[in-house]
């Protein structure tokens, strides 16, 4: 039998509290209006509707309701019966509800008044009640107050009353609504109030309007916005009135917050906005506590406490969120573990973080329950904080005190650390600034200064910056940020840490940047990553090119672990997946985002291949690998979706593949490879031939078309039948037709030649059973091996008629003895030989086919596998070449020996 309310105030763990023991003395009629468990939204509303009925003005029933929600969370809290998102959902349940009720009767009393608010046409005006902070998030607290932001969609008049009076702006409309809901939600009663609701952070603060329209808040954020705004505006949610959380103008408002908040390039210039923020909040906290040292224990504000997770997890989602929209997750505990898959932080790290969050929102709750009052400053009274101990499980007030003290100084360490540490900078009363290193930022000298100071070269590169417009106009925080990265690197380069040379290639690949500072700052906050910059700058001349035309993925160097790792398709697949799903979520998924998306990723992955490389982690074998994989990821998500968007489609999964020849079917791609690809499909649909004609021309619009972000990809379909003059997209039959001879118009050999190389890169296992089938009757099929040595070899002196080569220098690809004879031998053997030996059927690539071919007896002992090695040699030089963007022609004797494997693998195949 359950105990009368006044009984079980005494045995439950919650009746240590006095604001506990209030609620009982005063509502303990009301608490059975609440079903059991934890309320939520349905049974508040009931509980409303019940207190209204009893005859409680609107005013009073929300306060009563929150007063009895109050005291059931408690209860169950403290019985450990509820978790933290049971309770923070709870409050935040019951805020959006009080503000939906307030809002809906404050319209309708002043729409009676003055009529309804008129867009354009007469349309309805929508009045939006934006949730900052822990609402936004849904992780209110249970002592919180809200923040609120009212913005109103349009400016314009009401219509009046029917006797045509009454008519007002809506600038005085919102204003009049924004004091009733605050007469409804935030006053104070002999109830209490439901929440206290704080304006602050509305646009110009205090001094501004109580409600703003929607082009006025777009002005503001545009034009007056600051970096602090950003992360207060990063948890925004549109809270109510419920009906225009989902309407469509709730679009347009995302479509000015957006931009604001996450920048759409790197963004490392927030990092000394949110140092001089949490100075200011530390340095409060620090007058707060003077001459009074119990405040020093405050699990929100005080060093290690729950501002700081909150910081710490902000300031990387405001960094990366603009290009990786899955960060942008409002509850901290959603956002640590995409931070940590995004390879931001450690996973154990935000595993810690996130017990550490949980822990000290706990222990927040439960200072709050003793006295319903909005602090997060630890008792003083022993029983107050033996009874918080108890609560939260601990065997005593020494085992909850050293855990408490385990959390923060770990929140305090990563907070520390991200931010440059600048607490151990200080002495005495100032400190000095320091960045994510924990170097101190001293000031940087002048430009005159600092070249005196420079080291030869790079003293004549940066001398130039006198007369340099674009340096001049620099503002001067970016200028002062430019200064200290070319000290920065100049000290380096005396200490032998980078090369001279290193140092001046920054120096010209800074100067196409200066328009975007966030690079700057990026640099300057990562001195690793400005460190292993200038090693890849010092490696070859490529990568400067390619980081002038995709400046954003230098940030990817900021992981170590990014070196040992190789390319993984089903995750770099799955984290775009992601990305499209939070771009969806917020309806941001037009073409345009998703091509930069792809466009991006790609650029990413490439360049960590690229440092890969250039470390020497990987050989040019798995280079070509892992860019191969890429292309194939990138096609596969492209096609799927193009297809999903593709207007007309007529089925869920297209009957479509695309084979790939050259470098890709090959796996041989290196960096700016083309594609060379070929579109099939196997559909008996009667309008199949145009709507993958229409599929394939907005698939290669999608991999070529050039964006803000650049492209993906050349596409090269020539060796699809008939060639340029043939379909754009081919039904497999007539493919099978035109590759088997079957008919009229049939296969050239060099076309068979190509398909020793072809694969099949994506489709359904059922058409790529098929492909394969058809390639292997191709290259297994009866041939005349002296008509054929005589087509293949009279193709080969066409290629090289077309690549003339000095005399005297010797082309690593085209010469006599170069990469091309030991593919043009490799295919003759295929195709002459497969049919006996089905060993050379598999597209293996031409060292490990030669190989097979020696096996054979094919060869003579030793020649495929000398000219195997000599291949790979030939690719290397080749490789290392482009790189440094140098020619491919090489002295004569510098590859004596592979020239020579190369001819007796020719002599031994044709002349035999």
């Amino acid at each position: 039998m359950e105990l009368p309310a006044r009984a079980a105030a005494t045995t439950e763990p919650a009746a240590h509290s006095r604001f506990f023991q209030r609620l009982h003395r005063r509502y303990a009629a009301e608490m059975a209006l609440l079903p059991t468990g934890m309320p939520v939204r349905e049974a508040m509303e009931t509980a409303l509707a019940a207190l209204r009925a009893q005859g409680h003005a609107l005013p009073v029933a929300l306060r009563i309701l929150r007063q009895i929600v109050l005291e059931r969370t408690m209860r169950l809290d403290c019985a450990g019966q509820a978790n933290l998102a049971d309770v923070t959902h709870a409050m935040t349940d019951l805020a959006e509800l009080a503000l939906d009720e307030a809002c809906r009767h404050a319209r309708a009393e002043l729409d009676s008044r003055h009529g309804a608010p008129q867009g354009e046409g007469g349309a309805f005006v929508d009045l939006w009640v934006i949730g900052m902070g822990k609402l936004g998030a849904r992780e209110l607290n249970v002592s919180s107050d809200i923040d609120l932001i009212y913005v109103y969609a349009c400016d314009g008049e009401t219509a009046g009353t029917a006797e045509g009076r009454g008519r007002i702006s809506h600038h005085e409309y919102f204003a009049h609504a924004v004091k009733m809901i605050y007469a409804l939600v935030g006053e104070v009663t002999e109830h209490g109030c439901v929440f206290r609701v704080d304006l602050a952070l509305r646009p110009n603060g205090n001094s501004g309007p109580a409600a703003v329209s929607l082009a006025a808040l777009e002005e503001y954020l545009q034009v007056q916005g600051r970096e602090w705004e950003r992360f207060a505006w990063l948890k925004s949610r549109v809270v109510a009135p419920r009906a225009s959380i989902t309407g469509e103008g709730v679009q347009a408002l995302r479509g000015v917050v957006l931009p604001f908040v996450f920048r759409r390039y790197l963004d490392y210039s927030v990092f000394d906005a949110l140092r001089a923020l949490h100075r200011q909040i530390r340095e409060h906290a620090a007058r707060r506590s003077a001459g009074h040292p119990e405040r020093a224990n405050d699990v929100k504000l005080s060093r290690g406490g729950i501002r700081e997770i909150e910081f710490t997890v902000q300031l990387l989602q405001v960094v990366r969120g603009g290009q990786f929209p899955e960060l942008r997750r409002r509850p901290t505990l959603d956002a640590l573990p995409r931070i940590a898959q995004a390879g931001l932080m450690p996973p154990e790290t935000a595993e810690a973080l996130a017990r550490a969050y949980v822990f000290l929102r706990r222990v927040e709750h439960r200072i709050q329950y003793l006295d319903d009052l909005q602090t997060h400053i630890l008792p003083t009274r022993d029983d107050d904080l033996a009874w918080i101990a108890d609560t939260l499980g601990s065997a005593n007030c020494c085992a909850f005190l050293h855990e408490l003290d385990a959390h923060r100084e770990l929140v305090a360490e990563e907070f520390d650390k991200l931010l440059g540490g600048e607490e151990r900078g200080c002495n005495g009363k100032r400190c000095t600034p320091r960045n994510a290193a924990g170097e101190a930022m001293a000031s940087a000298p002048d430009l005159e200064g600092l070249i005196e100071a420079l080291p030869g070269q790079l003293q004549e590169r940066v001398a130039e910056w006198r007369s340099n417009p674009r340096v001049t106009a620099l503002r001067h925080e970016a200028r002062v940020r430019l200064l200290r990265l070319v000290q920065r690197t100049a000290q380096w380069v005396t200490e032998g840490r980078v090369s001279e040379e290193a140092a001046v290639r920054l120096v010209d690949w800074l100067e196409t940047l200066l328009r975007r500072e966030s690079y700057l700052a990026l640099l300057l906050e990562r001195p690793a990553v400005h460190e292993q910059l200038l090693h890849l700058l010092g490696a070859a001349r490529w990568p400067a090119r390619y980081l002038q035309q995709h400046p954003g993925v230098i940030d990817e160097l900021a992981g170590t672990e990014m070196l040992a790792e190789r390319f993984v398709a089903a995750d770099f697949e799955r984290d775009l997946e992601l990305r499209r799903h939070s771009l969806q979520s917020t309806q941001e998924d037009d073409d345009e985002a998703l091509l930069d998306l792809l466009r991006r990723a790609h650029h990413a992955e490439t360049f960590r291949t690229l440092a890969r490389d250039l470390e020497g982690r990987i050989t040019v074998e798995q280079v070509a690998d892992d860019l191969s994989a890429l292309a194939d990821s990138a096609l596969r998500l492209t096609a799927r979706w193009c297809w999903e968007r593709l207007r007309g489609r007529h089925r869920e999964v297209p009957q479509f593949g695309i084979i790939g020849y050259g470098k890709l079917g090959g796996k041989e791609l290196g960096y700016g490879s083309d594609l060379d690809i070929v579109f099939v499909f196997d559909d008996d649909d009667e309008n199949a031939p145009e709507i993958y004609a229409a599929f394939v021309r907005k698939l290669i619009n999608w991999l070529t078309v050039k964006t803000g972000e650049g492209d993906l990809f050349e596409i090269d379909t020539a060796l699809r039948p008939n060639g340029n003059s043939g379909l754009l997209v081919t039904s497999f039959e007539a493919f099978a037709n035109y590759q088997e001879r079957r008919g009229s118009n049939t296969a050239w050999t060099w076309e068979h030649q190509a398909m020793t190389r072809a694969r099949f890169v994506l489709g359904s296992p059922e058409l790529e059973r098929r492909f394969d089938a058809v390639r292997t009757a191709v290259v297994t099929a009866e041939r005349d091996p002296a008509a054929l040595a005589q087509e293949i070899t009279t193709m080969r002196e066409r290629v090289r008629a077309a690549h003339p080569v000095p005399a005297g220098s010797f082309d690593v690809k085209h010469s006599q003895g170069g990469m091309v004879d030991a593919e043009f031998a490799m295919q003759f053997l295929v195709l002459s030989q497969s049919r006996t030996h089905h060993a050379l059927v598999e597209n293996k690539g031409n060292i490990a086919l030669l190989q097979i071919a020696e096996d054979a007896g094919l060869l003579p002992a030793g020649v495929g596998a000398a000219a195997g090695a000599a291949y790979r040699r030939l690719r290397q030089i080749q490789h290392r070449a482009r790189l440094n963007e140098e020619p491919t022609r090489v002295p004569p004797e510098i590859v004596q020996a592979e020239r020579e494997a190369v001819l007796a693998l020719w002599a031994a195949v044709f002349s035999a």
